[in-house]
C-alpha cells in the first residue's frame, strides 16, 4: 500500500544525489552519545579546513560528475573549544557560520557545485545569511522528546538537540522560504509514541509553510569507541516499518529518504517496496564522514533496487524538483540560472548530464 501512495501520490521516479561529502569541522559543542563524527579535540591548524582544501575536494567532485557540495559540520564548536575560536581568528572570521558562508560562496562560484549545509541550531540572521549561499539547507530533528536530552539519554550532554530549538530553526526556514531537509534518527531509545510525535510534528510544520522537501528516516548504527557502542540498532523490519508509516503519514506532503549506506545491499529493494522515494545523497570520491565504516553503494545497485519495483532511477539536485518546476519562489535567485541549465521540465538533472551518475 505504502508503495502505491508513494506511485500515486508522490510520483513513479526514485532520485538520488550526486554529491561531493566537506567535513568543514569536526569539533562540536554538543556530545551525542551515538556520534562517531565529532572529534573530542583537534590538532592546531587542524579544526576546520582550510579554503584551498575546500575547493580541491569541490573540484574533484566537478571532474567525477557531481552536482551538491554537501557542507557537514560540528554545531557551534567555538562556543566549547578555545582552539576553534583561536583558528577562526587565523582566517578572518568570527563565527563558524560566518566561515561556512565564505566556503559555501567559493565553491559555487568557482566550481559551480551547488551548495547545502547542515550547520546546526543557528538563529535567524545566520539562516538567513546561509539561504544567500546554499540552494537548500538541512537540520536533522532526530526526535521530538525532550526526554531523549534527560540525564541518561542519548542527548545529556548536547544542548543543540534541544528539540525545541531544533523545531524553531525548521519553522524559521519556512519562514523565510528555504527548501529544507529533516528527519528522523530511528533507534536512539525512543518510544513508539515518541517516534509519531517526531513524524507528526513535521508534517505539522510543512502544513504551514510547505518548505520540507524530504524527511529522513535514518537507523541509528552503533560506532565503536561510542557510549553507545553496545546499543541495539533497529532492526531491518523497524526500518521498514517505519518507512512505510511514513509514506503513508506523508502521502502527497514530503518525499521519504532512507540512506542506503546504512542497509545491506540484500535489502535495498525492500526499502523502495516500503515507499521510499530518495536514496539522498551518494559521493563516488568522497566518504559517509558521519559512518565512515559504512561504504556507498554503486550506483547500479540502487538502479537495480529500484528498478525491482517498477521505479526508474533518477539524478536530482540538493533541491528538489518540486521547487525547480512548481513552487520555484524557495530557489534563491542566485542559483536560479544554474539549476535552470541542469534541470529538464521535471525538475530532475537533464539525462544528457546524468549519464554515467
Amino acid at each position: 500500500l505504502s508503495r502505491m501512495v508513494k506511485r500515486r501520490f508522490r510520483g513513479g521516479f526514485i532520485s538520488y544525489s550526486r554529491k561531493v561529502f566537506i567535513p568543514l569541522t569536526r569539533l562540536c559543542r554538543n556530545a551525542c552519545k551515538y556520534c562517531g563524527f565529532h572529534l573530542e579535540e583537534a590538532r592546531p591548524g587542524e579544526v576546520y579546513l582550510k579554503p584551498r582544501q575546500v575547493l580541491s575536494i569541490a573540484e574533484a567532485g566537478v571532474r567525477a560528475g557531481c552536482f551538491e557540495a554537501l557542507f557537514t559540520l560540528g554545531e557551534k564548536p567555538e562556543e566549547k573549544y578555545s582552539e576553534a575560536r583561536r583558528e577562526l581568528r587565523r582566517l578572518g572570521y568570527s563565527s563558524t557560520i560566518e566561515y561556512l558562508y565564505e566556503c559555501c560562496r567559493l565553491v559555487f562560484k568557482h566550481t559551480g557545485l551547488l551548495p547545502h549545509s547542515n550547520p546546526g541550531v543557528v538563529d535567524w540572521e545566520e539562516l538567513k545569511a546561509l539561504r544567500e549561499v546554499n540552494v537548500s539547507l538541512g537540520l536533522m530533528l532526530e526526535n521530538a522528546s525532550s526526554r531523549l536530552c534527560e540525564p541518561g539519554g542519548p542527548h545529556e550532554f548536547s544542548p543543540g538537540k534541544n528539540p525545541k530549538l531544533r523545531i524553531e530553526v525548521i519553522e524559521n526556514a519556512g519562514r523565510l522560504r528555504i527548501a529544507f531537509t529533516t528527519g528522523i534518527l530511528l533507534g536512539i531509545g525512543e518510544t513508539v509514541g515518541e517516534l509519531a510525535e517526531s513524524l507528526l510534528t513535521i508534517l505539522e510544520i510543512q502544513r504551514r509553510y510547505g518548505h520540507i522537501q524530504e524527511v529522513i528516516i535514518q537507523p541509528f548504527r552503533a560506532k565503536a569507541g561510542t557510549p553507545m557502542e553496545g546499543y541495539p540498532e533497529p532492526s531491518p523490519l523497524q526500518l521498514k516499518k517505519t518507512i512505510i508509516a511514513a509514506s503513508l503519514l506523508y502521502r502527497e506532503a514530503i518525499p521519504v529518504q532512507t540512506p542506503p549506506n546504512l542497509s545491506k545491499p540484500e535489502e535495498l529493494a525492500g526499502l523502495v517496496e516500503a515507499g521510499i522515494d530518495d536514496w539522498g545523497g551518494v559521493s563516488p570520491i568522497t566518504l559517509d564522514y558521519v559512518n565512515p565504516e559504512r561504504p556507498w553503494p554503486q550506483v547500479e545497485a540502487l538502479r537495480r533496487a529500484s528498478e525491482a519495483w517498477g521505479f526508474p532511477l533518477k539524478v536530482r539536485l540538493p533541491i528538489y524538483p518540486k521547487y525547480v518546476v512548481e513552487d520555484s519562489g524557495f530557489l534563491p535567485e542566485a542559483f536560479r540560472e544554474a539549476v535552470e541549465r541542469l534541470t529538464d521540465r521535471l525538475g530532475y538533472v537533464r539525462e544528457e548530464l546524468s549519464l554515467g551518475a
